[in-house]
């Protein structure tokens, strides 16, 4: 009995999980024009957040390696790149083998939801899209 709403719960979309059986798409209840702009004002705010955060990223990560290289070139720190070269070639050597492998069922299952979620819900997903876009642009 167990083992059988354990696959019944791995079997339902994380909202389902997450909210309860009752929630299901609710925004299809509104108009086609409400449901564009839900998702066009979601989007443009996780867009306009991703653009800051990922200046931020972008700025801390080079920063590091500018300081980095600074202090390799003013001799506070000394790359062994011998050592360095080693360990890229061990690592395309495990990207080779992981290359060869196949994408695991917890991915496929997870992209499949995903594009269910995407069918069901085309307006809301375009109007996040587009949402998305402006929201990096601005």
């Amino acid at each position: 009995m167990a083992a059988s709403s354990q696959e019944f719960a791995r079997k339902q979309p994380w909202w389902r999980k997450l909210f309860g059986q009752d929630s299901g798409p609710s925004v299809e209840k509104y108009s086609v024009a409400t449901q564009l702009l839900i998702g066009g004002v979601t989007g443009w705010c996780t867009g306009f957040i991703f653009q800051k955060v990922g200046k931020l990223a972008a700025t801390a990560v080079g920063g590091g390696f500018f300081l980095l290289q600074i202090a390799n070139h003013t001799g506070y720190i000394k790359v062994d790149w011998q050592r360095v070269e080693k360990d890229m070639k061990k690592a395309k050597e495990q990207l080779k083998i992981r290359k060869s492998n196949q994408i695991p069922t917890e991915v496929k299952s997870k992209a499949e939801e995903v594009v269910s979620f995407v069918k069901k819900n085309v307006l809301v997903t375009g109007g996040f899209l587009g949402g998305f876009l402006l929201g990096m642009a601005s």
